[in-house]
């Protein structure tokens, strides 16, 4: 089982960092982390897969103060996507029409849906960027939601105001991938082994 977490967590961030290059090739806007990642690369003339890397592991910096602990998934999520999302970019040409830039687009939204059921039904830990939502819900008694919005406002703003590309694409991300992972998630989450039961004990809230 182990070898199956692994093999699909590894598949599923490579196709994530893909599916953000094929993001950047059609050319309609990026969700908010990577408006903020391609503002910062063109600033600072780096890749926007090494803006990628640097920022996941600057993002788990605070985790240090969330007390939060990265498993082998996190870190692996931290190099891989941007290592792949350069791969992409040297390897998919940009679309000058709209009719490619649109089905480019409609493939990037359901790739990363796949891409992120298969890394969160891994279960090998969360994202920097996930971790950092959750543990701040965590640290402040805020709801995930509320976290997660006022931390991508935040880098959608920063992000757009350094050059990165907000668009259509930055809307249809917002409204699709959130039901397009819960679809999918259940085909993709590997069963993990529960302990067995101590009789005499009253189960743990979920």
């Amino acid at each position: 089982m182990m070898t199956r977490r692994i093999t699909q967590l590894l598949i599923g961030l490579a196709m994530y960092g893909i599916s953000l290059a094929m993001f950047i090739r059609a050319g309609l806007g990026l969700d908010p982390w990577d408006v903020f990642h391609q503002g910062v690369a063109g600033k600072i003339g780096w890749s926007i897969g090494t803006v990628v890397v640097v920022v996941s592991f600057l993002v788990l910096l605070l985790w240090i103060p969330l007390r939060q602990m990265p498993g082998f998934g996190t870190l692996a999520n931290a190099v891989l996507v941007g290592v792949f999302a350069d791969i992409g970019l040297a390897l998919i040409p940009a679309f000058s029409h709209l009719g490619g830039q649109i089905g480019m687009l409609a493939g990037a939204v359901v790739l990363n849906g796949i891409a992120s059921a298969c890394y969160i039904g891994a279960r090998l830990g969360p994202g920097a960027r996930d971790g950092l939502m959750t543990g701040l819900a965590r640290r402040t008694g805020w709801s995930v939601r509320l976290s997660r919005t006022l931390i991508e406002v935040v880098v959608l703003g920063v992000g757009w105001l350094l050059g990165g590309s907000v668009g259509v694409g930055t809307v249809v991300y917002a409204l699709a991938i959130g039901p397009l992972v819960q679809l999918l998630l259940p085909l993709f989450t590997v069963p993990v082994k529960a302990p067995l039961a101590v009789p005499e004990t009253v189960p743990a809230a979920p």
